[in-house]
């Protein structure tokens, strides 16, 4: 069974993403799901974005770091949309990562080195109309031609954070089969 850290989206750690996290649980995975906003949860993106502004983007991915530097190397990196932010870096730099699961977001690899590191197994997902992760999926796309050890799966609709069954943008068919497939991704690892 896999070892995951998984990191919330800008919206804070939702019960959409306790729930996800305790999917994976039941399944017998170890899944750690640091709360980087003290608590505090937003109805909007806008809103969740202002929380980090003020707090600061740095002083967020320095706490996500922290947690992975109480944690064992041997760790499957996660993340949902803005979470995407800390888990890459992470899963792309930290040696014996066992591999990284991009919910909702991908940034181009070049941000953290010149290629994605061989032996890392890497899935990303989003939705083909989400205006957020359209900005994304070239650098997605360029990910998963780069390497044999990446899958991308982009899924019908445009709702962003489709798979926190706490918010409106709830897609239960979509994130069902996501499920699955971060299942499958898991057992593999």
């Amino acid at each position: 069974m896999a070892e995951v850290l998984l990191y919330h989206h800008i919206q804070g750690l939702t019960d959409g993403v306790r729930d996800f996290a305790e999917e994976l649980r039941q399944s017998g995975h170890t899944v750690h799901t640091p709360d980087l906003f003290d608590g505090r949860t937003f109805d909007s993106l806008e809103e969740g974005f202002g929380h980090a502004r003020e707090t600061g983007f740095e002083e967020i991915r320095k706490r996500g770091a922290a947690v992975a530097d109480e944690l064992g190397p041997e760790l499957v990196y996660a993340g949902f949309s803005f979470g995407v932010m800390i888990a890459q870096p992470l899963a792309q730099t930290r040696a014996g990562a066992r591999g990284a699961l991009f919910m909702d977001s991908c940034l181009p690899v070049t941000e953290f080195g010149t290629a994605w590191p061989g032996g890392v197994p890497v899935q990303i997902h989003g939705k083909e109309s989400d205006e957020y992760f359209e900005e994304d999926l070239p650098a997605a796309r360029e990910l998963a031609a780069s390497t044999a050890a990446a899958e991308l799966f982009v899924y019908p609709g445009g709702q962003h954070l489709f798979a926190d069954s706490s918010l409106a943008a709830y897609d239960p068919e979509a994130s069902a089969l996501l499920m699955e497939r971060v299942q499958a991704f898991l057992t593999s690892v």
